[in-house]
């Protein structure tokens, strides 16, 4: 016998959409230069009003993924942008994105397995 999936409640959906929405902000904040520090899931619970336990259960209920996961993507799709739409260096980048120049090459090899500089230069020698 199969196993209805569990109803989530059009609350928790609200929620989900309503922290992505604010993910998807506060990282357009951080690309413009508009910020300079990055939220943590405290903040963002704070901002929506819910305990960060919560908030994070509810992320993973709605979407199965965790609330870092979606986080990275989108921080992920900023720094791609970033290095192909700029001149902006590899530092500039990982500074204006509240990173540490070296630990944002090892996120962005984690994420894409090439380096910054790798990217962008593939990227503009194929094109």
């Amino acid at each position: 016998m199969v196993q209805a999936a569990p109803v989530i409640s059009k609350r928790k959906k609200q929620l989900a959409e309503q922290y992505i929405q604010e993910v998807d902000k506060h990282v357009q904040d951080l690309k413009e230069g508009k910020t300079d520090r990055a939220h943590e899931i405290r903040d963002l619970a704070k901002i929506l009003h819910v305990h960060p336990v919560h908030l994070s259960n509810t992320i993973k209920e709605v979407t199965g993924r965790s609330t870092c996961d979606l986080y990275e993507e989108r921080l992920l799709n900023v720094s791609k942008a970033l290095l192909l739409e700029t001149d902006m260096s590899v530092a500039a980048i990982a500074r204006q994105l509240t990173y540490d120049p070296s630990n944002f090459t090892k996120f962005f090899k984690h994420y894409t397995g090439t380096t910054p500089k790798k990217f962008r230069d593939r990227f503009y020698t194929t094109t």
